[in-house]
């Protein structure tokens, strides 16, 4: 195995959909942190969604990385091959008696936890109230007798947990119950697979990951992986999360978002330079209307002068 050091990096894109500018963005920066500091980068496919992924989106991700030219050291990675380690993770927080069964669906998660102005931007949840975590052995048996299967949920015992963000700056969360496992991990049906949380944590440790970069919209999510890392006895890496892009309406860049791929940029005339250049302009890293490669980011590249709001793309 290659040399580990605390600043190896990781791009995981989800291939739900072709790379947007902002995936786009967050990969670049990902990889001029920790080509920066001389150190490895990877790539891993987070297809845990096995309704939702497609290779062919892997396909076109991995080639837009490529032509923006962004680099990586291992052949990329893919979570769904990777069950049988997150099942271990499970079992092994099982045995410390932190988990339980929930059959709360998310609407009403979501309506219990709405008072609290949280969510969580992985998954779509609220902040689980601990509905279930008090049910006896009858009332388990009942609700899994009648209902749909069960998601299976961290006894998070409410850990405050502070950490501090490369970008962030210092951090605090109460952490909730979340997800670990949707279905029953030891029935191994196709449709149940490990919660993100779960599986990014035990990825992330295995790859040897030391500087986790990834969007805004993930730091809430953050105290929930710290505190799993330490049940699981695992490294935590450090963390920094970069501002999003948005669309023209204020709201989070999406797949779905007309004119915002690297395909339809260059339809429309741009080069691949042009639409790097822009990617660093809007983080900061360079004038409008720069044109640059990706040699030329890292060469400028410096984490103090990365914006700290979001930027816009407005399609054209």
């Amino acid at each position: 195995m290659a040399h580990e050091s605390a600043a190896d990096g990781r791009y995981a894109p989800s291939p739900s959909g072709p790379a947007h500018l902002g995936n786009l963005r967050t990969a670049l920066l990902a990889w001029c942190f920790a080509r920066s500091q001389g150190a490895r980068f990877l790539l891993r496919i987070e297809d845990l969604d096995p309704q939702r992924s497609r290779r062919e989106h892997e396909a076109s991700i991995i080639a837009d990385l490529e032509r923006i030219g962004i680099d990586w050291d291992e052949p990329p990675a893919r979570q769904s091959e990777r069950h049988e380690r997150h099942r271990a993770a499970f079992e092994e927080l099982a045995a410390q008696g932190r988990v339980y069964p929930c059959w709360c669906s998310r609407a009403e998660i979501r309506g219990a936890s709405a008072a609290a102005h949280a969510a969580d931007a992985a998954s779509g949840e609220g902040v689980y109230p601990g509905s279930c975590r008090g049910l006896s052995a009858r009332e388990r048996s009942a609700r899994a007798s009648a209902g749909p299967p069960a998601a299976w949920r961290l006894d998070a015992g409410g850990q405050h947990l502070r950490f501090s963000d490369r970008l962030a700056g210092e951090t605090e969360a109460i952490v909730d119950d979340f997800v670990l496992w949707r279905g029953d991990p030891r029935l191994r049906r196709a449709t149940d697979a490990p919660a993100y949380n779960l599986a990014v944590v035990v990825d992330d440790a295995d790859q040897g990951i030391g500087e986790v970069v990834r969007g805004d919209d993930l730091l809430a999510t953050t105290a929930r992986q710290i505190l799993l890392a330490r049940l699981l006895g695992l490294p935590v890496p450090r963390h920094a999360h970069v501002a999003l892009v948005l669309d023209a309406d204020g709201r989070r860049l999406a797949k779905r978002a007309g004119g915002a791929t690297l395909a339809q940029r260059l339809a429309l005339g741009e080069s691949v330079e042009t639409v790097v250049g822009w990617l660093a302009a809007s983080a900061g890293l360079a004038p409008p209307g720069a044109v640059m490669s990706s040699v030329d980011v890292l060469a400028r590249f410096d984490p103090a002068r990365l914006r700290r709001q979001p930027s816009v793309f407005a399609a054209s």
